[in-house]
């Protein structure tokens, strides 16, 4: 006898507003040559430890995270996924400045420029 095991489908570690996905299709829509997808990792840098760095990627991590988007590929960094489960990354744009922003219940702490965080 044997029995099936149906694998339900996980969320995603990320939850992509419909202004973070549009910018994604902006940005494939001008990606370099060689170019497949968007990474989301979080490097260590700045005053409170970790910072978000979104990059072309040109292949595909077997341990990264894959998200598809109608712009395109996103990938999640499979060494900070932990960091960012739960996460929503949006695209901002005023006068002023334009950038992705992420709000992380994981985060404990913040630095003062806003360009790093704690875990």
């Amino acid at each position: 006898m044997t029995t099936e095991t149906k694998a339900r489908a996980r969320p995603a570690a990320v939850i992509l507003t419909p202004a973070a996905e549009a910018r994604i299709a902006h940005l494939m829509s001008q990606a370099p040559e060689g170019a497949i997808g968007v990474k989301l990792s979080t490097p260590r840098r700045g005053c409170s430890g970790l910072a978000y760095s979104v990059d072309y990627v040109s292949e595909a991590n077997s341990f990264d995270e894959k998200i598809e988007t109608p712009g395109g590929l996103f990938f999640i960094d499979g060494a900070s996924v932990l960091y960012l489960v739960g996460s929503t990354m949006d695209w901002q744009e005023d006068d002023f400045t334009a950038g992705f922003v992420f709000e992380n219940p994981n985060a404990k702490g913040t630095c003062g420029c806003g360009e790093s965080f704690t875990i």
